[in-house]
């Protein structure tokens, strides 16, 4: 019985010590012993620094997997283009500034100043079937224009919506604006161009003709537009490559 209780006693101090050597040792793996610039004894994790090489890694790779997809995009963006310089007798003023989708024409006719806002071409794209790649639909391409024609001292204009396409022009909507009247003001801005009297449409495109929207003109504007196009798309695609190369 003394035996087995002195066994118990000293089973009972020997469990604890071995308990806290065995957490001293596992505290330990991860951690290593570092002296820093003062000279004091400083614990250090391995597993933040392994962490952030990892994330530094894939960072690299990422990026440097985009720049190469950059590049080859950049090489198909810069073939050349075919692009026609601007026809004699061209009516108006063009004002392109780079970085911007639009492109403003201006001309004076007589008492009037017309103004012209030309957006980016629309191609049509033909939805195939999920297997497929999407391709070019047979709808011809077109540019939206909106034309706004003023007179000297009235504050009023009209505005025109214009879908340019090849050899020919579609008229969208008509409005009659006021520049000192609030555009928060739902005016009335009246009926579908199509539902007009075939007379008044005709009456209408014959409106712009003589004031330079005509096909001559549109089909130029498409052209440029194009090339305007791919002008920015590619300026587009080296200011991505330029931030993701760039060094912090």
């Amino acid at each position: 019985m003394a035996f087995n209780s002195m066994l118990r006693k000293a089973s009972s101090a020997l469990l604890p010590l071995a308990i806290r050597s065995s957490r001293t040792f596992q505290r330990s793996i991860p951690a290593v012993l570092c002296i820093d610039k003062h000279g004091l004894v400083a614990n250090q994790s391995f597993l933040p620094l392994s962490r952030f090489s990892t994330d530094a890694a894939l960072k690299q790779s990422s990026d440097v997997r985009l720049i190469q997809v950059l590049d080859s995009e950049i090489e198909c963006a810069e073939e050349p283009h075919d692009v026609e310089s601007v026809p004699d007798g061209f009516p108006f003023e063009i004002e392109d500034i780079p970085g911007e989708r639009t492109v403003l024409l201006k001309r004076k006719y007589l008492d009037e100043t017309i103004k012209v806002e030309v957006d980016m071409p629309n191609v049509e794209v033909e939805e195939g079937n999920e297997d497929d790649d999407n391709t070019e639909s047979n709808a011809p391409p077109s540019v939206p224009l909106v034309v706004t024609i003023s007179k000297d001292n009235s504050s009023q204009f009209l505005e025109i919506g214009v879908t340019a396409f090849p050899d020919e022009i579609s008229i969208d909507s008509l409005a009659i604006k006021d520049s000192s009247i609030s555009e928060d003001q739902l005016a009335y801005e009246g009926p579908d161009f199509n539902d007009l009297d075939e007379n008044l449409q005709k009456a209408f495109h014959k409106y712009l003709e003589i004031r330079g929207i005509k096909p001559s003109t549109t089909n130029f504007l498409l052209e440029y537009m194009t090339e305007k196009d791919n002008r920015e798309y590619l300026k587009w695609l080296n200011n991505i490559k330029d931030f993701v190369g760039k060094k912090a």
